[in-house]
């Protein structure tokens, strides 16, 4: 009986250090909930930029735009620079709680595994960054929140083989939400701001509770 149970414990060993050389199991929920309240204040920028409320409606959104120049800068300038300055927060945020729940757990933040993951994510969402600038370059801005929810829930569907799995099912409901705003572009950022935004937070609090307790 001890010996049985002996091979248990080294098989269940065993099966750890595999997946922790398979995959990186550094992420925090808390990652997830930062992200998704850079991305709350990231929208609150653009409808104070705007002067608009939420569920103002295509037309509203896009009068505001094009008649608008707050802080000496277009629409366009101003939507891009609103964008870099959210992700860079986000990013910074993420690698501090990732680093922190790494040290905690004795683990690496950089090696094979992560070194995967970020090429896994890197490529769907250079692909549809790159997209999003010919939107705004072709005067289409109202695809541009749909476009970076469907990039960025590829980008996790295609991450989350070398993460923890639960990612994947938070790419999946990006796709699909981002599915769903291309009908309805009038509310493009409301879409925008559930996606990154609501659901970051819910899915962080989750993932906090499930992995990092």
């Amino acid at each position: 009986m001890n010996n049985t149970r002996q091979q248990l414990e080294h098989l269940a060993e065993i099966r750890a250090l595999m997946e922790r050389s398979s995959r990186f199991l550094s992420l925090s929920g808390l990652t997830g909930v930062w992200a998704g309240i850079c991305a709350l204040a990231g929208a609150a920028a653009v409808y104070y930029y705007l002067g608009v409320w939420p569920f103002s409606g295509d037309e509203t959104y896009y009068e505001a735009a094009v008649q608008g120049g707050k802080w000496g800068l277009n629409y366009e300038t101003a939507f891009i620079l609103i964008g870099l300055i959210t992700l860079l927060f986000a990013l910074v945020g993420g690698v501090y709680f990732t680093s922190r729940k790494a040290r905690k757990k004795g683990l690496k933040v950089w090696d094979h595994s992560s070194r995967r993951l970020l090429v896994a994510l890197a490529i769907p969402l250079v692909a549809g960054g790159l997209f999003c600038l010919a939107l705004m370059y072709l005067g289409l801005p109202g695809l541009v929140a749909p476009a970076t929810l469907v990039f960025y829930g590829l980008a996790l569907v295609h991450g989350g083989k070398f993460t923890l799995g639960d990612v994947e099912y938070l790419g999946m409901l990006e796709v699909v939400l981002g599915l769903c705003a291309m009908f309805f572009l009038g509310s493009g950022l409301e879409f925008w701001v559930f996606g990154f935004g609501v659901l970051h937070i819910l899915y962080g609090i989750r993932m906090w509770f499930k992995y990092d307790r």
